[in-house]
């Protein structure tokens, strides 16, 4: 595992983002672990966010595309932050555009904000996970609505490799369904391979009872 995937485990974990226990999702799932992206809420946790995407992002899709859009609202700030990184880390500047949740009809109308997208554009998507693909659901559509655009990719921060409407993963079922790569900075996987008996910020996070919790879990919604 490279070491900004290993890095970026541990920090999940101490700004408290990435959490194990006993969750009920949304979806009614109970989880032994939960992960919540608006727990970031520092600059420097910031910062080193869109640090951590823009590297993944160059290693599966490369630097050569035009607009980074965060669906809102959470990929707002994400969309910001690692086109900020992208700047910094590889000296490429990429526009950034989200959309509104309500379309504005005075001033800076419309549904997008930050940078418009045109005919020509590529674009990558940024979220901070996926479970059920309904952010994709609604922003696809915008997108594609903008003109003729080529959209290269979908860039999560976590792949929790469990199903998601079928018995595919979520990522899976967004290629399946949009003909679009999606990828995650970690896996669920990578997190267990990271932590599992191994002390973060000077404590063990997965210890045995976790560690199988985590396993049981899988058993009953893992994808397949």
């Amino acid at each position: 595992m490279e070491q900004y995937k290993q890095d970026f485990i541990n920090f999940m974990v101490e700004a408290n983002v990435l959490k194990f226990g006993d969750f009920t999702l949304k979806s009614g799932r109970k989880s032994p672990f939960f992960m919540n992206a608006g727990a970031y809420v520092t600059g420097s946790q910031l910062r080193k966010l869109g640090e951590y995407y823009a590297r993944a992002i160059h290693d599966h899709y490369g630097l050569d595309f035009d607009v980074l859009f965060g669906p809102a609202y959470k990929g707002i700030p994400l969309s910001v932050a690692t086109t900020m990184a992208i700047s910094e880390l590889y000296g490429v500047d990429i526009r950034y555009c989200s959309n509104r949740k309500e379309i504005k009809d005075h001033g800076d109308t419309g549904i997008l904000l930050g940078s418009s997208i045109k005919d020509g554009d590529r674009v990558v998507i940024i979220e901070d996970v996926t479970t059920s693909g309904k952010s994709i659901e609604e922003t696809f559509p915008i997108l594609k609505a903008q003109g003729n655009i080529e959209i290269k990719g979908l860039m999560v921060s976590l792949n929790r490799m469990e199903r998601g409407k079928g018995e595919k993963s979520a990522l899976e079922e967004i290629t399946e369904l949009y003909g679009i790569p999606a990828n995650a900075i970690v896996s669920m996987a990578d997190v267990v391979e990271c932590l599992y008996n191994k002390e973060c910020g000077g404590k063990v996070v997965i210890d045995d009872t976790i560690k199988s919790a985590i396993d049981a879990y899988y058993e009953q919604y893992g994808a397949k």
